[in-house]
């Protein structure tokens, strides 16, 4: 396992993998990796000849107030998970090497990113999307592996892929948990003693909720504002959505008789975490 940190070097390495016919899965990431990610690089490893995990915290995803410059970096505990999980490449460029100067070159879209995070991260989406495309240029994939955790994420990529025919197959993988619960995050280290108690609350909600639609409860606002009332008790949480919203367009939807998606973003303190649950998984 190596690191390197141009984009001529993966491109290199990757066209000799091509020559030799062997396939490539790709593991984009913001590092500070964990559980979660270990898991993304799992499948990938299982899928593919050889993995390439992208370590880029990219600025174009965060707003002005949001928190890049804190975001937590560590690339040598990085790289250790990566080579312990059958990595092959970290990708880790500087954002003068993935932006030169003068870019001005941007994918966006629309519908997908209006709700849920894209209403309170504007820039979000853009960002997402646009160093996405850049990675899947770079390192031409047969596969590219994805958290269900950041649901939103998974469906805006799923949707550019399918928009701009790009040929890679997309993976989905299931949220990784704490013991108690809470999703695996990069920004759970935000959280002191008291707030890492209180951000059970997210995933005591999640519970709430799956409970209900197992129960047979299809009205979305009932089963939302359970959530919400929850959520609420707790005196550290503050929310910015609970949402129920179609699977396939991202919009909300007042009943649940078509595929599915509960996403809540809740702010523990000043750390914005998220979670959600699949209807289709109940």
């Amino acid at each position: 396992m190596k690191i390197v940190k141009t984009i001529d070097e993966v491109r290199r390495q990757v066209k000799e993998w091509k020559a030799q016919g062997l396939s490539v899965g790709l593991v984009p990431t913001m590092g500070y990796l964990h559980e979660g990610h270990a898991s993304l690089i799992d499948a990938s490893h299982r899928d593919n000849d050889r993995t390439v995990v992208s370590d880029f915290v990219n600025p174009m995803q965060f707003g002005p107030t949001e928190d890049l410059e804190s975001y937590p970096r560590d690339i040598q505990h990085d790289a250790a998970l990566v080579e312990e999980h059958g990595g092959d490449i970290i990708f880790n460029p500087e954002p003068n090497e993935m932006y030169h100067e003068g870019f001005s070159s941007f994918v966006d879209m629309n519908v997908l990113t209006q709700e849920l995070c894209g209403l309170s991260r504007p820039v979000h989406f853009r960002g997402v999307c646009t160093v996405v495309s850049k990675l899947f240029n770079i390192v031409q994939p047969d596969r590219a592996y994805f958290g269900k955790k950041d649901a939103q994420q998974l469906a805006v990529i799923r949707h550019m892929v399918d928009d701009l025919n790009m040929d890679i197959e997309i993976i989905g993988c299931p949220i990784v948990r704490e013991e108690d619960g809470l999703a695996k995050s990069s920004r759970n280290t935000y959280l002191d003693a008291e707030e890492r108690k209180a951000a059970l609350v997210l995933s005591q909600a999640i519970n709430l909720g799956i409970k209900m639609v197992r129960d047979g409860e299809k009205d979305c606002s009932a089963i939302t504002e359970a959530m919400k009332k929850h959520i609420s008790a707790e005196p550290r949480a503050r929310i910015d959505y609970v949402k129920i919203v179609d699977l396939a367009t991202m919009q909300q939807i007042t009943n649940i008789d078509r595929p599915a998606l509960c996403a809540i973003a809740v702010y523990i303190g000043k750390t914005r975490l998220i979670d959600n649950f699949f209807t289709e998984d109940v």
